[in-house]
């Protein structure tokens, strides 16, 4: 698939592999121009673009849960030297695929879960891990797995929040009696979906933001920058031994 095409062509095999999450302009075709964010994700790129490194020569990028690829055709357009996007859904795959091919650029993309991300046997130097927490049943797993495996220093994620936006100072350790802390908005807490939120079965857990910070502290990433309302911006660091929480 190569720019030349007529728009005509491009509309043609957009609507070929609808439905479409990700609205991405494929030479002046978007994807989803009625997305019900707006022009999502470019509108919450804009927000935190910023905080990643403008030039990413010499690189290596992961892209989890890639889905039509549009993180991934940024950090190509950064000069990445190799990009990995990785997702579950064979759907959103051949998508990403079509845009890569179509924008011209060279991005690998694989059919792989999270929990599968050790089979990869290597790191990278950017993850990013946007919009995929909250579709997990096991998320910590998940997060600990990226940093065992596959994270080697940038780490960049995302998640929708609900709840409180304010994160307060938690105590190493409370009483057994000591409940009073649990009835706080911005105590760390976990919304359990167990049938469906926004017509979504996949929205499994949503995390306020405190929640959000713990638990990237607790698989081991500092948090470095909150350039965006759910976006966080993080350094691999090493995971505490419980003894010393």
């Amino acid at each position: 698939m190569s720019a030349t095409l007529e728009a005509s062509d491009l509309q043609r095999r957009v609507d070929e592999l609808a439905p479409w999450f990700q609205n991405i302009e494929l030479h002046g075709v978007p994807t989803a121009p009625s997305h019900f964010l707006g022009d999502y994700p470019a509108l919450k790129w804009r927000e935190f673009a910023h905080a990643i490194p403008d030039d990413l020569t010499g690189k290596s990028v992961l892209d989890i849960g890639c889905n039509a690829g549009f993180y991934s055709i940024e950090m190509k357009r950064r000069g990445a030297a190799r990009v990995l996007g990785v997702d579950y859904e064979e759907h959103y795959l051949r998508q990403a695929r079509f845009v890569a091919e179509t924008l011209e650029a060279e991005i690998e993309f694989r059919q792989l879960s999270v929990y599968d991300v050790a089979q990869l046997r290597e790191t990278f130097d950017v993850v990013l891990f946007m919009g995929v927490l909250y579709h997990l049943r096991h998320p910590l797993l998940a997060l600990d797995l990226i940093r065992e495996h596959v994270a080697r220093d940038l780490f960049v994620f995302q998640s929708m929040q609900r709840g409180s936006d304010q994160a307060m100072p938690v105590a190493n350790d409370y009483t057994f009696w000591q409940t009073e802390m649990f009835d706080r908005p911005e105590f760390p807490r976990m919304y359990f979906i167990e049938k469906k939120y926004a017509g979504d079965p996949t929205n499994w857990w949503i995390p306020n933001r405190a929640c959000v910070e713990a638990m990237l502290r607790s698989s081991g990433f500092r948090i470095i920058q909150h350039p965006e309302r759910e976006v966080f911006v993080c350094r691999v660091t090493e995971v505490p031994a419980l003894e010393s929480l």
